[in-house]
């Protein structure tokens, strides 16, 4: 994997923390999110136009995609109202690599060398540690319920979304096309809570819009860089965004305990540069 791609992948990854750190702060999680998928959906459709349209044969992947991103909001807000970020975020993406590893083995026909194996699985034990480290007598059940959940829409929107975005012949198309098709999640969620909407702090809904526009910054590059490296090894590099939401979630939210948690990150690291360092 090039430089190139790890450091866009790693750039993506600190945004992806941030903006479910944003989730995490709010007050209410389902009208951020909301907020989040109105984000992506309205810059997106002010370069469309300039960005043209994937080929017709990549649209079921934008309408698989949207279908999953919407129960994967709705297991994430489930996740964030009942636990930490520390816990939540890591049990969500600790799944994640090695199941996108596998399934484009079997869908896409990608062959890693057994370092980048060792970096994914290496990333997958880091993050499990750092989950069970957030465990604890008052850990509620649900949370851990939903961020599996979670976990599993992610590994199916990752394989979907990098099988779509390489027969696309358009790449900053496709990522425009599934962005506009969130306008419909933002719809839903308004549609059925808008007077919680409109009492919803302005500062809020700033950040919940902003929150929407770096998500949307960090799923661009991230896939960009399926078209440019292997869907495991981005998949896994990403999941490095574990590290910044755990120091988020120690140093922002107050979240322990901390040594077992920053450990279990630096686990997390290694990985990260085996994966850097794959041929």
């Amino acid at each position: 994997m090039t430089i190139h791609a790890v450091l866009i992948v790693l750039t993506a990854a600190f945004l992806h923390a941030l903006w479910n750190a944003v989730v995490k702060g709010a007050p209410d999680k389902a009208i951020i999110l909301g907020l989040v998928s109105f984000g992506h959906a309205i810059p997106a459709m002010f370069v469309l136009p300039f960005l043209g349209l994937p080929v017709w044969s990549a649209f079921p992947f934008v309408i698989a995609s949207t279908l999953i991103h919407w129960v994967y909001y709705w297991f994430l807000n489930t996740a964030y109202t009942h636990g930490d970020l520390s816990v939540v975020y890591p049990i969500s993406r600790g799944m994640t690599p090695f199941l996108v590893a596998i399934g484009a083995l079997f869908l896409a026909g990608e062959f890693l060398p057994a370092v980048a194996w060792i970096g994914i699985i290496c990333i997958s034990v880091g993050i499990g540690c750092l989950s069970l480290a957030g465990l604890g007598r008052q850990t509620n059940w649900i949370a851990i319920a939903a961020a599996f959940g979670t976990g599993l829409m992610i590994t199916s929107y990752s394989l979907v979304d990098g099988i779509g975005i390489r027969m696309s012949e358009n790449t900053l198309g496709y990522i425009a096309v599934l962005f506009v098709a969130e306008i419909f999640v933002a719809g839903f969620i308004f549609s059925t809570r808008w007077q919680r909407l409109v009492e919803l702090p302005r500062r809020y809904v700033w950040a919940g819009l902003a929150g929407g526009v770096i998500s949307g910054l960090a799923y661009g590059l991230v896939l960009y860089a399926k078209t440019i490296a292997p869907l495991g090894v981005v998949s896994a590099l990403r999941e490095s965004s574990v590290i910044f939401a755990s120091a988020i979630g120690i140093f922002w939210f107050g979240e322990g305990p901390r040594w077992n948690r920053l450990l279990a990150a630096s686990i997390v690291a290694v990985g990260v540069i085996l994966l850097a360092i794959a041929r």
